[in-house]
């Protein structure tokens, strides 16, 4: 009986003592609250920086958080819902011209193309753009970056998005897909891992890149608050510490490793068609291999905004963007 209650004695003691230490190890992570516009393998290094414990390395517990929708990420992001956005630059360009008083300052750079492809519902061996005029489009939603560099691409070809085909861009972000499967549309505008299972499975076939043909610009960007950033300087620094070592991570490894590092975000997908999708992405390169986002970057952004009718007006490079942090984790 005294030795039973000896060794239930020892192992509540073990307890008592592994316990508090647990606690202690676990508090000593700061949370940070990711909201991201939507699940994509076209933010492959930020999963790399979760699943690689590039985030833990530097004393960071991520909240990771799909927000459907670039106004529905901003919203959270100025309700203090989550602390960083991982959404187009185009959204900060809106806030500012709002006259916020609190104004969204991008730091850190993810992606640097657009990451949709043109999808064609027959077969086409020697495709041209204007095999698009007098066809019927699935664009992506006005406003929106994808839209935006899709019009770019279109009017850089002579054709006229309004005018010269049947552009459709009132259908949510999330029904594009499956409007286009069944049935609507001769084109559509698509992110991975859908267009490669849209022709996997013969409902498409890739024909063009629109991140080929508008060129370089913050597509996808970390951002937050200027209050935040203020109040959490050392936090923003070990971000973009982490995203920088994923981001060298990716640019280092086949696409079929980053397809096995990120898998796990994409249980309804074949690791086989995450590999293609990295890929693609990989060899026009899109994914930025560093966080620095630059000037000439933001003005080809504006023009893109201002070519589509939606810049609201033009917002200094330097007043919306801080590259302090990505400098630095980089010397």
């Amino acid at each position: 009986m005294k030795k039973s209650l000896k060794i239930s004695f020892s192992i509540l003691l073990i307890f008592v003592l592994i316990i508090p230490l647990a606690a202690c190890g676990s508090s000593d992570l700061q949370k940070v609250k990711i909201g991201e516009v939507t699940r994509s393998i076209f933010y492959a290094p930020q999963y790399v920086a979760i699943e690689k414990g590039f985030f833990e390395e530097e004393g960071l517990d991520i909240e990771l958080t799909t927000t459907a929708g670039g106004d529905k990420t901003m919203t959270a992001l100025l309700s203090d819902s989550i602390d960083v956005a991982l959404v187009g630059s185009e959204t900060s360009i809106y806030v500012a011209a709002q006259g916020a008083n609190d104004p969204v300052i991008n730091f850190a750079q993810l992606t640097q193309t657009d990451g949709t492809f043109l999808v064609s519902r027959e077969k086409i061996d020697n495709f041209s753009w204007e095999m698009l005029e007098g066809s019927t489009f699935l664009g992506q939603r006005k406003g929106g970056m994808p839209q935006m560099a899709g019009e770019f691409t279109l009017k850089k070809h002579g054709i006229d998005p309004h005018n010269d085909l049947n552009l459709i861009q009132n259908i949510d972000f999330a029904n594009i897909a499956p409007s286009f499967s069944s049935g609507t549309g001769e084109f559509v505008q698509l992110f991975e891992p859908t267009a490669s299972v849209f022709e996997k499975e013969g409902i498409g076939h890739i024909v063009a890149s629109f991140g080929v043909e508008s060129g370089h610009l913050p597509y996808t960007t970390f951002m937050t608050k200027d209050s935040y950033m203020e109040e959490n300087n050392e936090i923003v620094k070990k971000f973009t510490r982490a995203i920088y070592k994923a981001q060298q991570w990716v640019d280092s490894h086949s696409a079929k490793e980053i397809a096995e590092a990120i898998s796990g975000y994409f249980e309804d997908t074949d690791t086989e068609i995450i590999e293609m999708a990295v890929d693609r992405y990989k060899s026009q390169g899109s994914f930025a291999t560093d966080p620095i986002l630059d000037a000439e970057e933001w003005d080809n952004l504006q023009n893109i905004m201002d070519e589509a009718g939606e810049l609201p007006k033009r917002i200094d490079y330097e007043e919306l963007v801080n590259t302090e942090f990505a400098e630095g984790v980089m010397e």
